[in-house]
């Protein structure tokens, strides 16, 4: 189970170093210059297509206080988007322009621990009748068996259909009845809802209230076991679910949009053995009401399989523990078009014995762990793919990690605003627990852009850079090429090379082979185990103490090469002090 995983991690984060010693002499001698002649790349857009657009309430106008950007864990700014938001007192508002014609907004907030309240919404100076809700019930998580973390998972969202249509330059103003923090409004134009298709079993036929007073569980139950080898249609309406449910098999779940048929479970799917066939569930939303995070308990959209050549799509999934923690077979499973949002713990999971996963086009934020995780247990992860997803706002670990698995590629995401203990990409031989299957295979890493990620890991006393190689329980040898990542505003470096259980274990077979690095905190590259990286066509701006950080660790590990390939501007420098880490914005004098 994740506690058992978490535990782990956190023995091993213990025995790590505060402060490094290891000799100039020996951090200059591993860095070695082959020259090669220099190759072009051009990079793709990177993250999701989305249906809305986002502003940031620091760019609004307020009579609120505008807080951040800080990158001090366990504050507001800090888990907030862009690393700032605006405080607002009772009475006190905040306007946005919509930048889109728009008829539903989602907001994203935090009220002080044990408040609850209200944003009323004005539209062109016109109050709306309906009010947007905040509430701290879903916020304040602690995980004390997580060393180093401290209370996190501050903010929250809320939504609303606006009634009405506005055009793109309407002004919508939120006016706060209790003190709220807002960070970000996302604006949406939404369709009207979907008609039931022809030969679908509705659950409302079964008996399902859509008022959400009675309990639809056994009425679900009906409808999937009636419709098997077709459709259970969720007509719109509020259904409260009070226990979970097994044996979907065969059948697709499909409602009339996830801003119209929602359900209400903290366990939705819960089934340890393999469907037969192939399942389905698209265009609903289900809320959950986790307000902790319990590892022992399944309180997942998804706990288990759902069989070779499903999907899941189109769904809003939000107050869980976990989105999609999967186990068993889940072979060729396509998840895509989704927002997974609010979770104590991971976004989805990929937890052994996937093959063929594509998981593309997805948004996520604010989750409470790893947003969106490979792990090779029991058996290996292979030919799995995350692509052109946008993750935003992880609150206590990375935004995307590879632990373990073969043939894997992570392609075209955007990651921003990891915080406290995570990078934004992080690629990791960790293993949690056995039987484990390290890296294998080629490890596509390509087309990423990464902003404001990487965080000062509280439990190694160093930061973790933006995307990290890390040979934690064994060394990698898999191929991993790293191809035309984007960099910005790093906090501290941009690509980290460590063995994290302090055990000097080596990172070979790498390359990095076209990346734009602008505004980065500390250095390009931190080398902190052996090992060897090639790096090509790298170009560095804003590198705020010097190029490379070579220092592995332990003492009389070995060395860390990092061979220039060609083409790298704007990091030439090496810091030269391995008794002390470099800090944001401040050169080495001797570098």
């Amino acid at each position: 189970m994740k506690l058992h995983r978490k535990q782990r991690t956190d023995q091993h984060r213990n025995v790590r170093r505060m402060t490094l010693a290891v000799s100039t002499a020996a951090a200059l001698s591993a860095t070695s210059l082959v020259l090669m002649a220099p190759t072009a790349h051009a990079a793709a857009a990177a993250g999701a297509s989305l249906p809305f657009t986002s502003v940031e309430a620091e760019s609004a106008t307020t009579d609120g206080t505008l807080i951040g950007p800080d990158y001090t864990q366990g504050t507001l700014a800090s888990e907030a988007s862009g690393r700032q938001a605006v405080t607002l007192g009772a009475g006190q508002s905040v306007e946005f322009t919509v930048p889109v014609t728009a008829n539903a907004v989602n907001v994203s907030y935090s009220v002080p621990d044990g408040q609850s309240g209200s944003l009323s919404v004005y539209v062109d100076g016109e109050k709306l009748t309906g009010s947007l809700p905040v509430t701290s019930t879903y916020s304040y998580v602690d995980t004390p068996w997580i060393v180093g973390s401290k209370t996190h998972h501050l903010f929250d969202n809320t939504r609303m259909l606006l009634g009405r249509t506005v055009q793109a330059g309407a002004k919508v103003k939120l006016e706060a009845t209790t003190p709220t923090t807002v960070d970000v409004a996302d604006f949406q134009q939404v369709a009207g809802p979907a008609a039931q298709p022809a030969g679908s079993v509705s659950v409302t036929d079964k008996g399902a209230d859509p008022t959400g007073a009675g309990d639809s569980t056994q009425a679900f139950r009906d409808a999937i076991s009636a419709a098997k080898g077709g459709t259970v249609w969720i007509p719109p309406g509020d259904y409260r679910l009070t226990s979970s449910l097994s044996g979907v098999d065969d059948v697709t779940l499909l409602g009339a949009g996830n801003w119209y048929s929602v359900v209400h479970s903290s366990s939705f799917i819960n089934q340890s053995d393999a469907p037969t066939g192939k399942v389905g569930l698209r265009d609903f939303a289900v809320f959950g009401e986790v307000t902790e995070r319990v590892d022992s308990s399944p309180d997942n959209f998804v706990n288990g399989s759902l069989g070779p050549g499903s999907s899941v799509s189109g769904m809003w999934i939000q107050h869980m523990k976990v989105g999609l923690w999967l186990t068993g077979n889940n072979d060729d499973l396509v998840v895509e078009n989704n927002r997974i949002q609010d979770t104590t713990a991971d976004g989805l999971n990929l937890n052994g014995a996937a093959r063929g996963v594509q998981v593309r086009n997805n948004f996520l934020r604010n989750n409470g762990d790893d947003a969106l995780a490979m792990w090779a247990l029991n058996t290996t992860n292979s030919s799995d793919t995350f692509a052109d997803n946008t993750v935003s706002q992880p609150n206590l670990a990375n935004g995307i990690a590879i632990y373990g698995g073969s043939d894997i590629t992570v392609r075209n995401n955007l990651v921003s605003d990891t915080n406290a203990l995570g990078s934004g990409i992080a690629i990791s031989n960790q293993k949690f627990a056995d039987p484990f299957f390290p890296l294998g295979g080629t490890i596509d890493v390509s087309g990423n852009t990464l902003v404001r990620t990487g965080a000062l890991n509280p439990n190694w006393g160093h930061p973790m850079g933006a995307l990290r190689v890390d040979s934690y329980d064994s060394e990698i040898a898999a191929q991993v090429d790293i191809t035309d990542t984007t960099v910005t505003d790093s906090p501290y470096s941009a690509f980290e090379f460590v063995s994290g259980g302090g055990t000097g274990k080596d990172v070979r077979n790498v390359t990095v082979d076209g990346a734009t690095l602008n505004k980065v905190g500390t250095v390009a590259v931190q080398a902190e185990t052996p090992g060897a990286a090639t790096f090509r066509d790298v170009t560095a701006t804003g590198v705020g103490a010097a190029g490379v950080y070579n220092c592995p660790y332990p003492a009389g590990s070995g060395t860390f090469t990092v061979t220039d390939g060609g083409g790298n501007t704007g990091w030439s420098s090496l810091w030269q002090d391995c008794s002390a880490w470099p800090q944001p914005g401040t050169a080495d004098p001797s570098s």
